[in-house]
């Protein structure tokens, strides 16, 4: 079921006042529908079309919300009626398809509310009735002075303003005001309602103290405007009144106790503030002198400052002096760097120049051991051959040759070999540095 949120009328969830006060309304409108075909712009629940369906020929109920539409169609299931879901503003009709049109509390809720008087009198025939209502902003701000504004609500009228925009869209307009009134009824005490008559004394009023308007709008000659009376399902209103007023007595008292706790409450608070204002002002002497602390504070930090800002300084030319003889110290590492890559180079060359002595000794040393070898091998030839020699000069051989002249000359040769000796030893001999 479709919620009630005080905008929505639905049937048997609003109180008697609020739907005497919505269908009124549409049973006034039903004087101009016998016989036409009919639209009803925001249709909402589907009541209104319910009740001008009795005398329309055919009609229809378009609205937004679509859960207003379900709700028309389930419980409406008329044969001339049927509902669209549609916009006010841009309704989905073709031009002079409606002879009648309704739109009732419709044109506050919407921004662009001056579209749906263009709207309706283009899908009206030419002869059309256009009926649309509207609250009375000056009432209605006075009996929501309470509640606030109707947060649903765009754009509320007063008669002057709804009368001259009805004016730029339809050439005759004619507007009614609608009022709740207390009447006298003497009626049979039967179930069928027999005809009424009626005697209607002061009823006019003024737009300003009216509760609703509603404007019957045409193209053409200006519709009838006869004034309306719609009497409410009530047996007795005096009785309904009392019950009423007894239920604001009831309520009274439940004032009057909510008063007398409010009361007590205030004389609670009272006490409440006074120990509060004693707190308070213990508080505000602790601030006081949280305030001086403070201030005391505020000052030994401002010396604080100066002696840290004169330690800076200080520490700035102890750091500056520092720098200077880090500077200093730098370029005299530098230098002993420099010196001691040049020792460095100095001793790599002689180290290099020491190990070509090195093995030019080890060359010589080689050298002097094989001539060594050498001379011994030549002094032991040499002695194998003195040897013979004498060997020689001993045999008789030899001495019968040297008699007789014949055989080799063994003294020279035998000097030969003694210089050859001799030439051996001198070159065993070598000078340091050779490098043979």
């Amino acid at each position: 079921m479709s919620e009630f949120t005080g905008e929505r009328v639905i049937p048997g969830e609003v109180n008697d006042d609020l739907w005497a006060e919505h269908i009124a309304r549409y049973t006034f409108a039903a004087r101009y529908v016998s016989g036409r075909r009919v639209l009803d712009i925001g249709s909402g629940a589907g009541y209104g079309v319910a009740e001008l369906s009795h005398n329309a020929r055919s009609i229809t109920g378009i609205d937004l919300a679509d859960d207003a539409v379900w709700y028309a169609r389930e419980h409406y299931r008329l044969p001339n009626a049927h509902f669209v879901q549609g916009s006010a503003t841009a309704l989905p009709f073709r031009d002079q398809s409606f002879e009648v049109a309704t739109a009732f509390e419709v044109i506050e809720h919407l921004v662009d509310w001056p579209r749906l008087l263009a709207e309706a009198r283009r899908v009206l025939s030419p002869s059309g009735v256009f009926l649309v209502s509207t609250p009375n902003t000056l009432y209605y701000a006075e009996s929501r002075a309470r509640d606030g504004p109707n947060p649903f609500h765009v754009h509320e009228f007063e008669f002057a303003e709804f009368r001259d925009a009805l004016d730029e869209y339809f050439p005759s307009v004619g507007i009614l005001l609608q009022n709740r009134l207390e009447s006298f009824a003497f009626c049979p005490n039967q179930a069928i309602f027999p005809p009424i008559d009626a005697r209607i004394d002061g009823t006019r009023g003024s737009p300003a103290e009216a509760h609703f308007f509603i404007a019957v709008c045409t193209s053409g000659a200006p519709a009838e405007l006869r004034s309306f009376l719609y009497v409410p399902r009530a047996s007795n209103l005096l009785r309904e009144r009392e019950r009423h007023i007894q239920l604001l007595f009831d309520e009274l008292g439940q004032t009057k106790q909510w008063l007398g706790d409010v009361i007590a409450d205030r004389q609670q608070l009272l006490l409440n503030h006074e120990e509060l204002t004693r707190h308070l002002e213990e508080q505000n002497r602790w601030a006081l002198q949280l305030e001086k602390d403070w201030k005391a504070a505020l000052e030994r930090i401002a010396q604080l400052q100066g002696e840290l800002l004169a330690q800076q300084a200080a520490g700035t030319e102890v750091a500056r002096k520092y720098d200077l003889k880090v500077a200093e110290l730098e370029e005299e590492s530098r230098q002993k760097t420099q010196w001691a890559l040049g020792i460095e180079n100095r001793f790599t060359a002689k180290a290099e120049e020491l190990a070509e002595t090195v093995r030019l000794l080890d060359r010589a040393e080689a050298t002097v051991i094989e001539r060594t070898l050498w001379a011994q091998r030549l002094q032991a030839s040499l002695s194998d051959a003195e040897t013979q020699l004498q060997m020689i000069r001993d045999s008789r051989w030899f001495k019968l040759g040297r008699t007789i002249s014949l055989g080799p000359q063994i003294e020279l040769r035998q000097e030969a070999v003694s210089q050859g000796a001799a030439a051996g030893e001198a070159k065993t001999e070598l000078p340091a540095g050779s490098k043979d």
